[in-house]
C-alpha cells in the first residue's frame, strides 16, 4: 500500500515541498511514479524529517538511477564501511571554503553529468546556511529570440581543476598528477525527459564558449552569469535537520550559503548519474 503524501508548490517556476512521505521506507512503483512526475514539474524538491541511513539514501537514489562516484572526493568511512556513493558534506570554524558557494550544477565538467542529487543535512547552523535554486528553463524563456537561436549553436568548456584543484589547496590535499575531467557541452541543452530547453553554463565550471573570438565570448558568458543569477527563477530553501533537498542538475542551478561562519552545517549527499548533454 502507498503512503499519502502532498506536493506544495515553492514558487510558479521552480521548488515544490513534500509532506507525508517517508524516504526510509522503500517507495511504491506508484507513488515513485507520483513522485518523479512532481521531481520533473518542480525540478527540486524538499523533504523534512527524514531519519535515515546511508543505505536507505543510497537506496532512494537508486530508484531514479545509477549512482555517480565524485571525481575529487575520498569515499566517505562510517563504522568500518566505505561509502563510495556518500559524498560528505560539512563547513565549520576551520573551513577556508565551502562546497557550491557559487552557482553551479554539480559536477557539469563529467562527460555525462549527474542528472540528480539528493542531499541531507544532520547538522545545521542556528541560523544561515540556506540553499538558493534557480531555474535554467525559466532563464532560457526569459531570453529574447534572437539571443535563443544564437546561443543554441554554441558549446562551451566545463572544466573540473580550477575547481578542485583550489579545494584541494585549502584541504593540503593536492596531488599534482591528479587528473580532472573537462569537456564541451552545448549551452543550451534539451530535457532528456521533459524536452524543455534550459541554459547549461555556471560560474563554478564552464571557463569559455568555444566557437567564437575569445573576447566575445567572455562578454557572453558574463552575461549569462548575470542573467542566471535573476531572484525572478529562484526559490530559498531553509534547512532544518534531516532535511532533504533533491534537485535536477539538468535543469537547474543552486548555491549554497556560507553565512554561517564559524557554526556547523554538515549532510550527506548521493548523486544519481546522468547521460550526455544534447
Amino acid at each position: 500500500m502507498g503512503q499519502q503524501f502532498e506536493v506544495r508548490t515553492i514558487t510558479p517556476s521552480i521548488g515544490g515541498e513534500v509532506s507525508g512521505l517517508d524516504l526510509s521506507k522503500p517507495l511504491s512503483d506508484a507513488d515513485f511514479d507520483t513522485l518523479h512526475a512532481a521531481f520533473l514539474d518542480r525540478k527540486v524538491l524538499f523533504f523534512r524529517n527524514q531519519n535515515m541511513t546511508l543505505d536507505q539514501q543510497k537506496a532512494f537514489g537508486r530508484r531514479f538511477g545509477e549512482l555517480h562516484i565524485h571525481p575529487s572526493a575520498r569515499p566517505y568511512r562510517e563504522d568500518g564501511v566505505d561509502h563510495a556513493e556518500i559524498l560528505f558534506i560539512h563547513a565549520d570554524e576551520n573551513t577556508t571554503r565551502t562546497a557550491g558557494d557559487t552557482w553551479h550544477s554539480d559536477v557539469s565538467c563529467d562527460p555525462e553529468p549527474p542528472m540528480a542529487s539528493i542531499l541531507r543535512l544532520v547538522e545545521i547552523p542556528p541560523s544561515g546556511g540556506d540553499t538558493l535554486f534557480a531555474s535554467m528553463s525559466a532563464a532560457y524563456d526569459a531570453l529574447s529570440e534572437p539571443m535563443k537561436l544564437y546561443l543554441g549553436a554554441l558549446t562551451a568548456t566545463h572544466d573540473g581543476a580550477p575547481n578542485y584543484k583550489d579545494r584541494a589547496k585549502r584541504r593540503d590535499n593536492v596531488i599534482d598528477e591528479k587528473q580532472y575531467p573537462s569537456n564541451i557541452h552545448p549551452i543550451i541543452r534539451t530535457h532528456p525527459e521533459t524536452g524543455q530547453k534550459a541554459i547549461y553554463v555556471n560560474e563554478a565550471f564552464t571557463t569559455q564558449i568555444n566557437d567564437i573570438p575569445k573576447k566575445e565570448g567572455a562578454a557572453v558568458l558574463r552575461f549569462l552569469f548575470d542573467h542566471i543569477a535573476n531572484a525572478a527563477f529562484q526559490c530559498r530553501f531553509q534547512w532544518s535537520e534531516n532535511a532533504i533537498a533533491m534537485w535536477d542538475n539538468r535543469c537547474t542551478l543552486h548555491h549554497a550559503m556560507w553565512d554561517y561562519f564559524p557554526s556547523t552545517r554538515s549532510g550527506f549527499r548521493v548523486t544519481v548519474k546522468g547521460d550526455k548533454p544534447f
